[in-house]
């Protein structure tokens, strides 16, 4: 099954400026890990940002699990797409626990299914017994692990991962490549990687692809 595709997408941060991203186009299968690699100003974050629908394409037609999300006349709000995404902060509310940060993404859930789904993503990511702890009480790593049960809990149709080793150190990087692709193929989630560094391709991804600036492109 397609979980994303996308046909013939452009998109520029204004009509006087040239385009960031140019009759791209994509599929992504149930379960597959995607690399996304390439340098500043290619349109990596970008493309990140128009399928979780923080930015609206100029042209071209989105599809999120056979569903049109963005297109001609089409525009489906962020909450509705089914999407997570953890980005290169972690973006972790900082005077919230960790059981906070998590379930405020499960409010639609019953009493007992949030906390049934919290224990879950956190042994899924080796964190159980950090409930109450807050995001300064954690190292960088810790807290990468917290972002991503946060994305992962409400069970998103697809991830979108942003840079998330860009504020690690190397051994710390390398200890949490092999974790970050056992955690996706137990879950059996969807992902987007956007990333500058190939390692994190060839330990992660099941494929990959390259963009490239287009020209005075910005990302």
């Amino acid at each position: 099954m397609k979980i994303l595709e996308i046909e013939n997408l452009s998109f520029s941060f204004s009509p006087k400026q040239p385009p960031i991203l140019s009759g791209f186009s994509l599929c992504v299968e149930q379960g597959e890990v995607l690399g996304i690699l390439g340098p500043s100003g290619s349109g990596k974050s970008t493309l990140l940002r128009l399928i979780a629908g923080l930015e609206a394409p100029a042209t071209g037609l989105i599809k999120i699990a056979g569903k049109p999300v963005a297109g001609p006349g089409i525009f489906l709000q962020p909450e509705r797409r089914g999407v997570g995404m953890v980005f290169q902060d972690y973006a972790l509310f900082p005077h919230m626990t960790v059981k906070d940060n998590i379930l405020l993404g499960l409010h639609r859930l019953a009493k007992k299914e949030r906390f049934n789904r919290l224990r879950e993503v956190l042994e899924l990511v080796k964190m159980a017994g950090y409930e109450h702890r807050y995001p300064h009480e954690l190292s960088g790593g810790q807290q990468q692990r917290i972002a991503l049960a946060r994305a992962l809990a409400p069970n998103p149709v697809l991830l979108l991962l942003d840079e998330p080793y860009s504020n690690l150190d190397a051994e710390l990087k390398m200890l949490l490549r092999k974790e970050l692709r056992r955690i996706l193929k137990k879950a059996n989630t969807t992902c987007l990687l956007v990333t500058h560094d190939p390692v994190d391709i060839s330990d992660v991804c099941d494929r990959r692809i390259i963009l490239h600036p287009l020209k005075q492109g910005r990302k």
